[in-house]
């Protein structure tokens, strides 16, 4: 990965030595001896080397200093105006001349592409553990999301069942009350017809000779609970002995007992009297 970025900036820098070298020398050639315009070319070059040199010096220590990169600009830019401006002189090839002017800053831009990737590179250990980390991020989502999707049709499977179970339900329901309704309505329609009553007692009547039986079905509505009755209740107190029983029961103690006391223990010795004919005795007997 570095030779992506470092190859392409030395060839570049070294184009456009070549050409700064080459035009300096074709420029100053005709007015100054050519060793001259050697020692100009290459003084241009060198001092671009040197700068860019000392750059990588100090991106290697992990520095930077600004005064050292604006001198590789300018002598990148002095080298693009060598260019361009021989470009301007020449009477032919202007064109070509000025379409490789942009070589050197090109250059260093290149240079600067470089130092940015050197300053955030990572060893191979480092980008093994990413890929790893990432790997096992990618996994733990997939996972997830399978297990949303299971959990998710388990839950749409489980509801249509409980539905469809409900559906069942409700049909079994609805086809019990409607026979359910059609037996009623026939009982119903028998008892209230007329002949219902006569046809049973016709039947009946070998059975039980002189007794005439009321027959009534079921009606269909609601009930209401009947309360039961001891068969062997005793019979109701009259007024003299119900006076009788709560004046013993209010002075068996003394002071004399209240009315409530009175009341829990006459009900408890098994005497039956309504609270209207207990409390009128206990004010007969308290006056």
């Amino acid at each position: 990965m570095r030779a992506k970025t470092v190859l392409p900036a030395v060839a570049m820098t070294a184009v456009s030595m070549v050409l700064t070298l080459a035009v300096v020398v074709m420029w100053l050639g005709t007015a100054v001896p050519w060793p001259v315009a050697v020692v100009v070319g290459l003084g241009i070059d060198g001092g671009w080397l040197a700068t860019l040199a000392y750059e990588r010096r100090l991106a290697a220590q992990g520095d930077h200093n600004a005064a050292v990169t604006a001198v590789g600009w300018s002598f990148g830019i002095l080298a693009a105006g060598v260019l361009v401006a021989h470009a301007l002189t020449v009477d032919h090839s202007a064109g070509a001349w000025l379409a490789v002017a942009w070589l050197p800053v090109a250059a260093k831009a290149l240079w600067l592409v470089h130092g940015l990737w050197e300053r955030t590179a990572l060893t191979p250990v480092a980008l093994d553990a990413i890929r790893g980390i990432q790997q096992e991020a990618r996994d733990e989502a997939a996972v997830a999301r399978a297990r949303l999707r299971a959990e998710a049709a388990t839950e749409e499977t489980r509801l249509t069942a409980v539905t469809e179970a409900g559906a069942r339900i409700a049909r079994v329901q609805a086809r019990t009350a409607q026979t359910l309704s059609a037996a009623w309505s026939t009982l119903e329609t028998a008892r209230a017809g007329e002949e219902t009553g006569r046809a049973l007692t016709s039947v009946t009547a070998r059975v039980t000779p002189g007794v005439t039986p009321r027959w009534e079905l079921p009606v269909w509505g609601p009930t209401e609970p009947v309360g039961s009755r001891s068969l062997d209740a005793a019979p109701a107190l009259t007024d003299d002995a119900l006076d009788v029983i709560v004046d013993e029961i209010r002075t068996s103690e003394t002071p004399a007992l209240s009315y409530r006391e009175m009341a829990t223990r006459f009900r408890a010795a098994g005497h039956s009297a309504s609270e209207v004919r207990l409390r009128a005795a206990w004010k007969r007997v308290a006056a």
